[in-house]
């Protein structure tokens, strides 16, 4: 039978290989032992099978609060969000046909980098400005400025 000590450490342990596992995910089964351990403390003689429900329980809740609720949005390796690259203005490197992929370029590096290959849904031509729409993954949404 667990102790609450047992729930305490085998928290502490799963929550620090969470430093060898960078994925932000391991913690949240870590933090589950240790609300059973916690738990075990107030109201001690829980059965095994009841503690380790409890367990799955508090670490699932725990991974859809924070996957649902209190993850950061779109981050870019850079560490800036997708969204704020929104209503930059940069040059087409070339004539951009509707719906065919092209390169514009930035003054500022966007997310990291100054070239980007990027699609329109109209008829662009070289050196033109343009505005991003979006962000959609690897690539970016362009289109005409309105003061154009």
């Amino acid at each position: 039978m667990f102790e609450w000590w047992h729930w305490v450490i085998l928290g502490l342990f799963i929550s620090l290989a969470e430093m060898a596992i960078p994925t932000f995910f391991v913690i949240w089964f870590g933090i589950g032992a240790i609300v059973v351990g916690l738990l075990l403390l107030l109201a001690p003689g829980l059965t095994l099978a009841v503690q380790l429900l409890v367990w799955a329980a508090a670490s699932s809740a725990l991974v859809v609060v924070w996957f649902r609720y209190l993850r950061p949005k779109t981050r870019t390796t850079a560490g800036t969000s997708a969204d704020s690259a929104a209503g930059e203005i940069g040059i087409l490197v070339s004539e951009l046909p509707p719906q065919a992929r092209g390169k514009v370029r930035f003054q500022k590096p966007i997310l990291g980098a100054d070239v980007w290959e990027c699609y329109a849904e109209q008829h662009l031509m070289a050196g033109e400005r343009v505005r991003v729409v979006a962000v959609e993954g690897n690539f970016i949404k362009v289109e005409r400025p309105a003061n154009a």
